[in-house]
């Protein structure tokens, strides 16, 4: 699945792994639900997503926080970019 076919997706991708359905939930505006699905999945790719909810928030404290457990480092681009890499890397992830 190609990250433009990820964006348009018109319902809650259930077949995918969690942190895929935060960032689909994340796009159609739901920040709430995004962040109660990755809360407690307990991977480093919800980690992530984790991070990124965070950042977007603007609590960068508890982003920081998030970005270390999933290891990744704190994204200094905006935040579509930042949504953009993320999808982009587990789709990919997906696929192989």
């Amino acid at each position: 699945m190609t990250l433009t076919e990820f964006a348009q997706l018109p319902q809650n991708p259930s077949s995918l792994p969690t942190a895929l359905q935060a960032l689909w939930y994340d796009r159609q505006g739901n920040w709430d639900k995004a962040h109660e699905i990755v809360q407690d999945a307990n991977d480093l790719d919800s980690d992530w997503v984790h991070a990124y909810l965070h950042r977007q928030e603007g609590d960068l404290n508890n982003a920081r926080y998030w970005y270390n457990r999933s290891r990744q480092p704190f994204f200094t681009s905006d935040l579509k970019s930042e949504w953009e890499h993320i999808a982009s890397h587990l789709l990919l992830k997906i696929e192989n």
